[in-house]
This record gives structure tokens, C-alpha cells and sequence, in this order.
């Protein structure tokens, strides 16, 4: 009776699991059996209509309020077609159109609220076995329907006509690409999307199916693809969602078809940006590294975040398993189980205890619900099963019964609790269950384990010289000694540069794929500075210097006529030895005692001004005026340009300079000694080479000079220092400025005499005006050259 009653039990819940997946399969988006929406509706279906196209076709438009995310397929045998709404619900659609049109026997519009979010579906009554395209436009979707002709399935119609066999493509694939998007993107969290992206210009009509292996399989109607792009493309190195991207071309009916290998049966989103499809599968789990790549083309070419070539990733070695050892998997866990669908959403993970903690997705089957009682364990292994496709085998020691009552559950997740409550544990070889007790299968293993380790005991040992290139022996050497097994050696010949490696072969194939991706040519950098000092002067002097003497006396026959003062002298006072006076006199440059009552000259001299000497004086020489004017104006425009150059390898410091040794009188009680000062050009530089082909580099650059123009008491000259010292990160062949300094030096000098100067027009005769203005730029610029830049990151 037990046996019976679990029989009805396993029939009830058999005929539920059909119309549940059913269900299941009508909610799913593009690929996957169950899809997690998002909890916000952002369409709004506002209407519904059908109408008769050219051709004897039908067309069924569908008018929403954004861009549509939807799921078309055919059901019961080509009876009807289900059209899926994700994220939707009906405003304003009407709920049934009735009358026939064409292949449409009906339309029915429902919406659909889930412990997921919303969907709105169209269930669409077929007369006859029909062919569809799905043409998305904006807010609209439209789903062109043709009679197929008897017998040939929807999914599969052909054209018929010769007319539409010869199909002349109207779009074209420029460039298929891999993409792998961080998690701060919308709907990629928590560990990220991989993305392929389709790059059409114009968006053709498509429409999406499962092949007949099971992959997922994008068809773009009327749509040329360049033989360039028609190939298979490997992406199973990121370990994400994604294994092969495949593209090829169909010439008969002008379709380009695209093809993908998962690596789970996540489900995937289809979306437009622009003139791209991309089609989306979150991460299913955290990838160990960052990966430097961020697009990887169909055509092979791998481009890094900056655009440039990047260093690959390689795995040497993975510690091997057991030979024929099996994966024992069971219901114990160190923590709360989480439930993962297949759209990957927000209800593909869930929060630790402490609530800000994201454990990792575990189950992805299709979801299910159970109600047994008493049923007996091989009946209950039979029915999930029978729910995930899969085939089970039951150790002879494996009985009794359960009573379980489950909804809207994961069917793996069943299966685990159910072995849980059990005391059970399965091993799982593609498609096939083994389910046993436990510690059978902990003493299976620990057999295999037994067995694998006397193997190797038992594997003789073999001697490999591997010669190193680029690196030393010895520094390779220790990094080798961590892939030895316990019986193995490693040895360094510095006279051949070659390590002496004797283990069992399988390490030694480790070793040396290590050796081999290590011993590669360093990156050299050629550092490339340019010091760029420019200087501008500008200088005005204008100066006056007058005077003159006069004189009453007997002597010069022109007395005053006057008891006293019967004879009067004037002359102007205003003069040193150094005063200058050439222009004075038609007889000699130089006058002892000029006698200039304003001596206010501008500093002229060879080279640099100029000046007008004018005399006037009276036959007797008792009246004489003296005039000598001076003026200077100067410009200048300096440019020093600097370009020290070095080359050096990664991580290695180099250090470039040029200059002169300048010497110093020190007086001491030793007596006089004589010190030298150094005025250089020097570029001190430490680069290391990135993974995405830029160069991190410490830089040091100095630029000293004497200055003559400024001494000390002695003569000794100044020294003027330019320096710039910096990190920095610099693409390979970019050019930056590390650093800049821009100076001006203005200034206006006015000497004159007191009260005569400030008169309008003739205060100018009692002036000295004087103008300066100086400007200095400095501009320092650094450019890296890595010059074997294939040979260093094309690994």
C-alpha cells in the first residue's frame, strides 16, 4: 500500500511538475526557464491590434510605453504562439480580440503578477502551422505571422516563394566583440555581466531559439556578416557566464547566426543601445582576478582598458585529482543555502546574518512544487529525476520514507534536502546521480586517494635541463621549488644559466611552462624628457642731465655796478668723478667739472643706449649752458630647450646627466681653499612596465646653471635651480607635463628733482624715468617608449 500511495503521489506531482513547467517556460526572457523581473513595472502595454499585412500576412502590434523586453515561442504543437512581456502590465490593452484575421483565430491579453514582478502575455490562436518574425520599433513591438504550410513547424519555416528565398541583406555586422562589465552596472550585480555585442548601425528583425545541442542561438534576418567575423571565439579563460561565442552566415536566406556555449544554464537579456544588440549573462560567480582585458573581438584582437595590447593571464599549473576520483556532494553545509533562478536578479542571492555579507548563488533548476507524504525515498529520487532530465542510481542500502512539502523550489534544491534529511550523498558525473550513504562514499574516496598516492610513489622520476634566456638561474630557481613534489630537486649550473629539475614528469611540465612564462624578455623603456625654459625682457631708461655757469665781475667787464656784491658766479654743483659727460665738448669726452645743476642720465653706455651733448655759451664765456640727453630700451626673447634621453629596464633606476663643475675660494685658518659646486642637467628615473602596456615611473629631474650676473662679494657666481620630482603613470608613447613654473617681474622707477618735477610740461627737464618688465616660463614634459613591447606583454 506504502509502495502504491507513493505511486499516486509521484503520478500527482509528475502531472503538476508538467504544468509547472510549462508555466516556467512561458515566464522565462530569450533563453532561460525562469527569469527574475524587476520589482518596478517600466512598460505599460497601452494597446493591442491586428491587422492583415501585404502578402497575406499578419501583423499583431503591440504599443507599450518603453522599450519592450519580451519571449515569443509556439505551444501546443503549433496551436498557439505565447508573446511574454517582462517587466509590464496591461494599462488601457483590450483584454480579447475575437474576430479571425488571417492565421489569428484570436488574441487574449493577460497580466501576470508574480512573487517575481509583473509580465504581460498574449496567448495567440493559430489556425494553421505559422511562421514568425519579431520586429522591435521604440515603444513597439510588432510579430509579422505567414502561413508556413502544412505540417512544417513554426519554429522551422522556410520561405516558400523564390521571391523570398532570394534574400538581399539589408544590415550589416561591423564588428562582434566580448565585453566583461563591472558589477556597478544596472542589473549586473553582484559579480558582473559578460556581454556580446553585435555592432549593426540600423537594428534588423531577429528572433531566438535553442539549437538542437542546446545552445542559445540569435538569428538576424536579412543581415550580411564579413568573413573576417564568420568564426569561434574562446572566452572561456574569464570563467564567467560564457564559454564560445559562433559566428556564421547563412547565404541562401541571408541570416547571420550567433551561437553561444554556456558555462551554466543562466539566462541571458536581450537589449538595444543604439545600433548594438547586446545580449547579457550575469556572472555566476566571483572572478578570482581582474582581468586587464575589457574587449575581446571575434577576430582574435584583445584590447585593454586604454585601447592598447595587454599581458595575458596564463595558468602553469593546478594540482591534478585523483585518476577516476569523483566530486562527493552533499547536503551539509557551513551555511544557509541560497536559492538562485536562472535570470541571476535580485533573488539570486541573498544576505548573510550579519546582513551585509552576499553569499554565492548555489541552485538554478526549475522551480517546483511537492506535497508528499510517507513517500518512499526511490520514488521521490525517480520523480526529481524525471523533473531535471537527469539519470539517478541508488546504492542497495538506500531506503525508507519521507514526507516533504515544498513551493515554488528549485528542483536541485529538493534533491538536496531530501538527501540531507536522509543521511545521504550523491556523486554526479555529467547527466548521472549516484546517490549512496555517506561514509560509502567517504571510504570510496579515501580508496581512490590511497591508490592515486601509491601511484606516484611508484612513478619513477625523470631529469629535465631547461636553459634560462632572459633571467638567473638561481632567481628562478626558488620560484620553481614551490611546484616540487617531495621526491623532487631542483639545481643551478651558473656557468650555462640552466636548471637542473628532477621530479615525476607531470610537475616537470609544471616547472617548465613556469619557466618558460617568467624567462621573457624584460620591458625596456625609453624615457624620453624635454625642458622647455623660455624668457622675455623688456627694459626703458630715459634720463636728462643740464647745467652751466654765469659770471658778473670786473674781470669779465660786466659788473654788477654795486658796492657789493660787485661781482656774482653761478654754476650748478651736481657732479662726481664718475659722471658721465662725453658729448659735452667738441674738445675732450670727458669734463672735469661739467657743472650740472640736473645730472639725472639713463645708465648708457657701449653697447647699450644712447645720449646728445649740446653747449651754449656767450663770446666771452661769462654765460654757458650744457644739455646732454640719454635714453635706453631693450628687449629680448630667450628659449632653452633641454631633451635628455635614457633607456632602462623595468624596475631598474637610470640615471642621465650633463654639466660643469664650478669653483669656490674658501678662505679657512688652513688658508685658501678651493671647493667646486656642481651646475648639471640631470634625469633620474625608475619605470616599471603595467600589465595594460603604461609605465609607472618615479622621476627626478634637475636643471642647474651659474649666474654671472649675480656674485657674490668675491665674484663667485650664483647657482639658479630648477628641479621636479614626481610619480606619475603615462601611457606607452603618451606625452604629459609633470610640472611648470611661470614667473613675471615688473617695475617703474621715477627719479626727479623736488617741486621742479611735478610742474606740467617742463618737469620733464628734472626726470629720470625708468621701466622693466621680465617673464620666465619652464615646462617639463616626460614620454616613455616601451620598445619591446611585444615581446614583454605578448604573453
Amino acid at each position: 500500500m506504502r509502495g502504491a500511495k507513493s505511486l499516486i503521489y509521484g503520478a500527482l506531482l509528475r502531472r503538476g511538475t508538467v504544468a509547472l513547467a510549462a508555466a516556467g517556460a512561458a515566464s522565462g526572457v530569450l533563453l532561460g526557464e525562469s527569469v527574475v523581473y524587476a520589482d518596478a513595472t517600466t512598460n505599460h502595454v497601452r494597446d493591442v491590434s491586428v491587422h492583415a499585412s501585404e502578402g497575406g500576412g499578419v501583423e499583431i502590434e503591440i504599443v507599450g510605453t518603453g522599450a519592450p523586453t519580451y519571449n515569443v515561442r509556439v505551444a501546443d504543437g503549433g496551436r498557439r504562439l505565447l508573446i511574454d512581456l517582462s517587466n509590464s502590465d496591461v494599462a488601457g490593452a483590450p483584454a480579447a480580440i475575437t474576430t479571425p484575421i488571417g492565421v489569428v483565430g484570436g488574441v487574449l491579453t493577460q497580466g501576470y503578477e508574480t512573487g517575481l514582478g509583473h509580465m504581460t502575455r498574449l496567448t495567440v490562436s493559430l489556425a494553421q502551422p505559422t511562421s514568425y518574425r519579431v520586429v522591435p520599433s521604440g515603444t513597439s513591438l510588432k510579430v509579422l505571422l505567414a502561413s508556413s504550410g502544412p505540417g512544417i513547424p513554426a519554429e522551422h519555416a522556410k520561405p516558400s516563394t523564390p521571391a523570398e528565398a532570394a534574400v538581399v541583406p539589408s544590415a550589416l555586422v561591423r564588428d562582434v566583440r566580448f565585453e566583461r562589465t563591472p558589477a556597478s552596472v544596472s542589473g549586473c550585480a553582484p559579480y558582473g555581466c559578460d556581454r556580446v555585442a553585435v555592432d549593426l548601425g540600423s537594428i534588423p528583425a531577429y528572433s531566438l531559439s535553442m539549437s538542437k545541442s542546446g545552445r542559445p542561438r540569435l538569428e538576424l534576418r536579412s543581415t550580411a556578416l564579413p568573413e573576417t567575423l564568420a568564426r569561434t571565439l574562446d572566452v572561456s579563460a574569464f570563467d564567467g557566464a560564457l564559454k564560445t561565442i559562433t559566428a556564421s552566415y547563412d547565404a541562401t536566406s541571408g541570416t547571420a547566426v550567433f551561437e553561444l556555449e554556456r558555462a551554466s544554464e543562466i539566462a541571458g537579456t536581450l537589449s538595444v543601445e543604439g545600433g548594438t544588440l547586446v545580449w547579457s549573462f550575469p556572472v555566476p560567480k566571483p572572478t578570482p582576478q581582474r582581468s586587464p582585458i575589457a574587449q575581446l573581438h571575434i577576430d582574435g584582437r584583445a584590447v585593454g582598458r586604454d585601447g592598447g595590447a595587454v599581458r595575458r593571464v596564463v595558468t602553469v599549473a593546478r594540482e591534478p585529482e585523483a585518476k577516476d576520483m569523483t566530486r562527493i556532494e552533499t547536503s551539509i553545509h557551513d551555511e544557509d543555502p541560497v536559492v538562485e533562478t536562472a535570470g541571476g536578479g535580485a533573488a539570486g542571492f541573498a544576505s548573510s546574518a550579519t546582513g551585509n555579507v552576499l553569499a554565492q548563488t548555489r541552485y538554478n533548476g526549475r522551480r517546483i512544487n511537492i506535497d508528499l507524504k510517507d513517500a518512499d525515498i526511490h520514488n521521490v529520487l525517480r520523480l526529481l529525476a524525471d523533473t531535471g532530465h537527469v539519470n539517478v542510481v541508488t546504492a542497495d542500502d538506500v531506503g525508507g520514507t519521507i514526507t516533504i512539502r515544498m513551493v515554488n523550489v528549485p528542483w536541485d534544491q529538493v534533491l538536496d534536502v531530501v538527501l540531507q534529511a536522509k543521511g545521504l550523498g550523491m556523486v554526479r558525473q555529467g547527466n548521472l546521480i549516484r546517490v549512496a550513504k555517506l561514509d560509502q562514499l567517504q571510504k570510496e574516496r579515501e580508496l581512490r586517494l590511497a591508490q592515486q598516492k601509491q601511484e606516484y610513489e611508484l612513478t619513477p622520476l625523470e631529469t629535465r635541463l631547461i636553459p634560462i634566456s632572459y633571467a638567473q638561474a638561481d632567481e628562478l630557481q626558488q620560484r620553481a621549488k614551490e611546484l616540487l613534489s617531495p621526491r623532487g630537486s631542483i639545481a643551478v649550473d651558473e656557468r650555462t644559466n640552466v636548471l637542473i629539475a628532477r621530479d615525476i614528469g607531470a610537475n616537470l611540465n609544471y616547472i617548465e611552462e613556469l619557466i618558460r612564462s617568467l624567462d621573457t624578455q624584460t620591458a625596456q623603456v625609453l624615457i624620453e624628457a624635454r625642458i622647455v625654459e623660455a624668457t622675455s625682457n623688456y627694459q626703458r631708461d630715459v634720463g636728462i642731465q643740464w647745467g652751466g655757469d654765469t659770471t658778473f665781475s670786473a674781470a669779465t667787464g660786466n659788473p654788477t655796478g654795486a658796492a657789493f656784491p660787485s661781482s656774482v658766479a653761478v654754476t650748478g654743483g651736481n657732479y662726481d668723478n664718475n659722471t658721465p659727460t662725453a658729448g659735452l665738448s667738441p674738445f675732450t669726452r670727458n669734463l672735469a667739472t661739467p657743472n650740472f645743476a640736473v645730472n639725472l642720465p639713463a645708465a648708457v653706455g657701449t653697447g647699450a643706449g644712447g645720449a646728445l651733448g649740446v653747449t651754449l655759451g656767450s663770446i666771452d664765456n661769462t654765460l654757458n649752458l650744457a644739455l646732454r640727453l640719454s635714453a635706453l630700451e631693450s628687449s629680448g626673447l630667450v628659449r632653452i630647450v633641454s631633451s635628455p634621453k635614457v633607456m632602462v629596464l623595468d624596475n631598474k633606476e637610470a640615471r642621465i646627466n650633463q654639466g660643469t663643475l664650478i669653483p669656490f675660494a674658501q678662505v679657512s685658518a688652513l688658508g685658501v681653499q678651493t671647493t667646486f659646486q656642481e651646475a648639471k642637467l640631470q634625469l633620474l628615473v625608475k619605470p616599471h612596465v603595467t600589465a595594460d602596456g603604461g609605465v609607472s615611473m618615479h622621476v627626478k629631474l634637475n636643471r642647474d646653471e651659474p649666474d654671472f650676473n649675480q656674485t657674490s662679494p668675491r665674484g663667485d657666481p650664483t647657482i639658479l635651480k630648477r628641479e621636479a620630482e614626481t610619480d606619475l603613470l603615462v601611457m606607452d608613447g603618451h606625452t604629459a607635463v609633470i610640472g611648470g613654473i611661470y614667473t613675471r617681474n615688473t617695475g617703474r622707477n621715477l627719479d626727479q628733482i623736488p617741486f621742479f618735477g611735478d610742474i606740467p610740461i617742463i618737469g620733464v627737464l628734472f626726470q629720470r624715468r625708468r621701466a622693466s618688465d621680465a617673464r620666465g616660463e619652464l615646462l617639463i614634459f616626460i614620454t616613455p617608449h616601451i620598445i619591446n613591447r611585444s615581446e614583454s606583454l605578448g604573453r
